[in-house]
């Protein structure tokens, strides 16, 4: 046997129990913010669930808006996968909007990680937070805005990367919270905001038709 797979056996070992631990404390996360809202849950409570300490709790998250805002990446990370599939000389905005989509879709198939009820807890937790839907407004250099900067030939700082991001946001933010106001998300499922969007988005480019470029 190899002198280092010793060493190997155990980085994996604990690489397999640092995932577990920031896995149980994002579940626990949610239990927390569906049953009493994300204002009202400490890190403290967060790390009881999880049978941790606050300070184990703040090597994995710098804070509890961190911690659900990994809920965001992790949807993210799927739809920056299916943003590389999209044709490259599709528009950078509907590009955006049909892999959000098929993100959405899909989670009804997973057979693991991002499910339909995982996504569906996380847009109730952020719609009913203005702290966390702000913080989704905020323009990040998640992996979604990398693909799509390579998308556009462009860096993470240029504007129209910003502007393409924020449309899409601030449509995807409209559907959910016109979603939420019209049903309290009593019965809703991934069909429902899918359709929500689809609708949303269909308003929006329809809106644009016709607009008089400047020159």
């Amino acid at each position: 046997m190899p002198a280092d797979s010793g060493d190997s056996a155990a980085l994996g070992l604990r690489e397999r129990k640092k995932q577990r631990t920031r896995t149980t404390l994002i579940d626990a996360a949610i239990e927390l913010c569906e049953r009493q809202g994300f204002e009202q849950t400490t890190v403290e409570q967060i790390a009881a669930i999880a049978d941790v300490s606050p300070r184990t709790f703040s090597r994995y998250f710098a804070t509890k808006e961190a911690v659900c805002m990994a809920l965001v990446d992790d949807a993210v990370d799927v739809a920056a996968v299916e943003l590389e599939r999209m044709p490259e000389d599709m528009n950078p905005l509907e590009a955006v909007y049909r892999a959000t989509a098929k993100m959405y879709r899909d989670t009804k198939n997973a057979g693991g990680g991002l499910s339909a009820t995982r996504l569906m807890s996380t847009l109730r937790i952020i719609m009913s937070s203005p702290t966390l839907r702000q913080a989704v407004m905020e323009f990040r250099p998640h992996a979604a805005n990398v693909v799509l900067a390579r998308r556009m030939g462009v860096d993470l700082d240029d504007r129209g990367l910003r502007l393409v991001a924020a449309v899409w946001v601030a449509i995807n933010m409209t559907a959910l919270a016109d979603l939420g106001r019209d049903t309290g998300w009593k019965g809703v499922d991934i069909d429902d905001a899918v359709d929500r969007i689809d609708a949303t988005f269909a308003q929006f480019t329809g809106m644009t038709d016709g607009i008089a470029q400047l020159v």
